[in-house]
């Protein structure tokens, strides 16, 4: 085999993202995702009735959708550097020998703690998505994808098209954020930087401390 023809592809090649715009992603395939963040319950702390009541809820808000959506869950390693650091800090401008001995040993506490195991946060997301009816994505002169991969939207359909379908994902957001809300299940969808931040992190695990390129994903 001749040198240089097996060389891998980059990893954007393999990332399903053409663009990031207002916010919504617009995936290489045509179809377009909003990216909803939850708040989390415990509801092993609920009582026997509030349980019932919240899976209750939850089946409810299942069966009266009528699209699909994805709901996933990110766990990744807290990295507790930056607050010793934060308690160091404190403990050089203590004036009391009382409060250096106090915050000296929880900084101790801290680094006993967190010795031999990982401290883990967790995200959950919910993904909602809407695809372009195909008809319309037939008449249209290179298909929907070719609308978004332009930064500049000087073709007026564009602009009309990529509303109509933000609209679309916007009356199913309404619908999964009051639905979530009878659960007690607060959602906020993310801005484009926050989804970029997300889709970074989630592709380059082991550069968690270091500073996020955003040159990989278009924006606009």
């Amino acid at each position: 085999m001749p040198q240089g023809t097996n060389k891998g592809k980059p990893s954007q090649d393999f990332v399903p993202i053409e663009q990031v715009r207002d916010g919504i992603l617009v995936l290489k395939d045509g179809s377009i995702r909003a990216v909803l963040m939850a708040s989390s319950i415990n509801i092993v702390l609920k009582s026997a009735d509030e349980q019932a009541a919240i899976l209750g809820q939850f089946e409810s808000f299942l069966n009266s959708l009528d699209f699909s959506l994805q709901i996933f869950i990110q766990s990744r390693e807290l990295d507790i550097r930056p607050y010793l650091t934060l308690l160091e800090n404190q403990l050089a401008i203590q004036q009391s020998e009382l409060m250096k001995i106090q915050v000296r040993e929880y900084i101790e506490f801290i680094k006993n703690f967190i010795e031999g195991s990982s401290i883990m946060t967790k995200g959950f997301y919910v993904v909602i998505p809407y695809s372009a009816p195909s008809l319309e994505v037939k008449a249209t002169t290179g298909g929907i994808s070719a609308l978004f991969t332009s930064k500049e939207a000087t073709n007026e359909l564009s602009l009309e098209l990529f509303e109509e379908y933000r609209s679309q994902v916007e009356q199913r957001i309404s619908v999964v954020t009051h639905g979530l809300a009878r659960t007690g299940v607060h959602v906020a969808q993310l801005g484009t930087e926050e989804v970029i931040e997300l889709f970074y992190r989630m592709f380059n695990i082991g550069e968690l401390d270091k500073p996020m390129s955003l040159t990989n994903i278009t924006t606009s």
